[in-house]
């Protein structure tokens, strides 16, 4: 019998974060092993009257694209994805990986290449979200390797995903507008302030939200959700942060990483295992050593790190700093084709926003 919470979890995607229209022009990216959350989905958008479109990945074509592709079909941006980000109303992600560290053999400066391919593409994407002419949302169906991942076993994932969403509660919808009401009070203290410093065992880092705005998300772009979060002003960071958590990309981990930055710059980064990719990372481009934005997780009933950002970045007592694109709905101008967030664990620390406390040991103050 199909898990009743998978129907609840393709009504939530698909008329709460996206909430699709008739005649929306919208396009699924998913891949096999998501089959039922898949049809679910693709039920009730034929609900909701949208037109579908439906992109579905195998297994190791990804792996296997990094390692033959030319120099030539690194660059290339398939015209698919291309229509999709500038004509398209909305776009789902179901994340549902058969091995997540497939690519953890590819040499990263094949990937970088062809995300600064997608340099132009990435801002189209971005600058239709915060003209709000694109909706999308990312979200993952529990699979054998994500359990692996997060080291349960996999009906223990399924219940930590569905928690997670909200989906063991008697009514999941409701509890979101919860979150979004609780989110908007912390964005309404925050209207308005000018500086943020950052003081604990793994962070001591001064930086500018003057004239920024604050983000609540809570569930319409990823989902599960549960964070508030920001573009610092550009030049403005100038300390020191060492992430308490693995920094994951691609499937590849990189440790105990520690960055220093100088009026607003990554001027040196450093790494227990994953230099070469870290760095590599943080030279995508000319933005990319910038910070592009600022959140702080607010979804307590996430308890443990998974490695995987969709849950660890939300995670009640944490805050992340994403290196590259900023966020424009927050007045974020860096540029760049990476995006890229980093955990660190706030349990000891203090957040001062103009000199009062904000955030202290992983709780709000206000």
């Amino acid at each position: 019998m199909p898990d009743p919470r998978i129907s609840q979890l393709a009504q939530i995607l698909v008329h709460y974060s996206l909430d699709l229209q008739p005649g929306d022009e919208f396009c699924l990216v998913t891949g096999p092993l998501a089959e039922e959350l898949n049809l679910a989905v693709y039920k009730e958008a034929l609900l909701a009257e949208a037109n579908i479109s439906i992109l579905c990945s195998l297994p190791g074509l990804e792996e296997t694209f990094y390692k033959y592709a030319s120099d030539a079909q690194l660059d290339y941006i398939s015209p698919f994805r291309r229509l999709v980000v500038e004509q398209f109303d909305a776009r789902l992600i179901i994340m549902a990986p058969y091995n997540s560290r497939d690519l953890s053999g590819v040499d990263p400066k094949r990937i970088s290449l062809t995300r600064k391919a997608g340099a132009a593409l990435s801002e189209t994407f971005w600058r239709r979200f915060a003209e709000g002419t694109f909706k999308w949302c990312d979200t993952l169906y529990p699979t054998q390797a994500l359990a692996q991942e997060a080291d349960m076993s996999l009906p223990d994932y399924q219940e930590f995903v569905f928690s997670a969403a909200k989906l063991d509660q008697p009514d999941p919808l409701a509890a979101w507008q919860q979150e979004r009401l609780r989110q908007t009070e912390l964005v309404a203290w925050l209207a308005g302030k000018q500086q943020a410093r950052f003081i604990g065992p793994h962070i001591d880092l001064n930086l500018s939200i003057a004239g920024r705005n604050f983000g609540a998300y809570n569930g319409q772009y990823n989902f599960p959700d549960g964070e508030i979060a920001t573009s610092p002003v550009e030049t403005s960071a100038n300390g020191w942060v060492r992430f308490s958590y693995p920094g994951i990309f691609s499937g590849k981990e990189i440790e105990a990483i520690e960055l220093w930055l100088e009026n607003g710059k990554v001027i040196r980064e450093k790494a227990a295992k994953g230099q070469a990719l870290l760095t590599a990372l943080l030279d995508t481009d000319a933005g990319s050593r910038y910070l592009g934005e600022w959140g702080i997780g607010t979804n307590y009933g996430i308890r443990r790190f998974t490695k995987n950002m969709l849950f660890d970045e939300k995670m009640g007592g944490t805050i992340h700093l994403a290196v590259g694109a900023g966020i424009r709905q927050s007045g974020g101008l860096n540029d760049s084709s990476l995006h890229w967030d980093m955990l660190c664990d706030m349990s000891q620390s203090e957040i001062l926003v103009d000199g009062e406390l904000f955030y202290k040991d992983g709780k709000f103050m206000v």
